[in-house]
């Protein structure tokens, strides 16, 4: 698939990575940095969704997303394992659930930067109930990211669950990241603890994007 993602935050809490490690399938490693493991709450606008070489899908192509993530490797490839997706487009949640075996949830959601401020809204409908209000002043473009932004953000895959127990693994390109700094001004968030993750606590580590074209290939059994 090919896509762009636009007006992107990152929102990352640490964690104990005995907490991360025992709610990964098994096969998979929590990836730590500097001894912790890392939880992402990421808004973002989904543009352009299509397959390469055909104009992108109407309508279905574009929504905002919020997903909550963590980072993994298995056998030393590292990844992105999502916890959950929610967009407000029930035909691609439904696509990408039965495709690649993303667990996308679907409801209401808004995803709009607006000057340097990005608002971001997520009230899911299904499979269960959860919402999020996410508010975040966009600051200065980051000439060098530091090794934590480049833990946080340069990951080229994702995986998923497989049929029984097995792992599906996904490559993901696109070119290299303008991130900026960013402030959380604004958090009412229940899609964390939802997902079954304990709350977070401290100050996050807060970035932002203006975004990337990305093409996601097929997924494959992992090995």
């Amino acid at each position: 698939m090919t896509q762009r993602w636009t007006d992107l935050a990152y929102l990352h809490w640490k964690y104990e990575p005995s907490v991360i490690q025992a709610m990964l399938p098994a096969g998979l490693e929590v990836d730590i940095f500097e001894g912790s493991a890392y939880v992402g709450l990421i808004p973002f606008s989904m543009r352009d969704v299509g397959l390469p070489k055909l104009p992108p899908v109407p309508y279905f192509g574009d929504f905002p997303e919020v997903n909550v993530r963590t980072y993994v490797k298995r056998n030393g490839i590292p990844g992105v394992w999502f916890f959950s997706l929610d967009v407000n487009r029930l035909a691609p949640a439904l696509v990408a659930r039965t495709t690649y075996l993303l667990p996308y949830c679907w409801g209401k959601a808004s995803n709009e930067l607006v000057g340097s401020t990005l608002s971001t809204s997520v009230r899911r409908r299904w499979p269960d109930v959860a919402s999020t209000k996410i508010e975040v002043q966009v600051g200065a473009e980051i000439e060098q990211p530091d090794d934590l932004a480049n833990f946080l953000t340069a990951r080229w895959g994702l995986y998923s669950k497989g049929i029984g127990s097995s792992l599906m693994y996904a490559p993901v390109d696109h070119e290299p990241w303008t991130l900026h700094s960013a402030s959380l001004t604004h958090l009412e968030d229940s899609l964390i603890v939802r997902a079954g993750i304990p709350a977070p606590t401290g100050e996050p580590h807060v970035m932002f994007s203006p975004g990337v074209s990305v093409r996601i290939g097929m997924p494959h059994r992992s090995k």
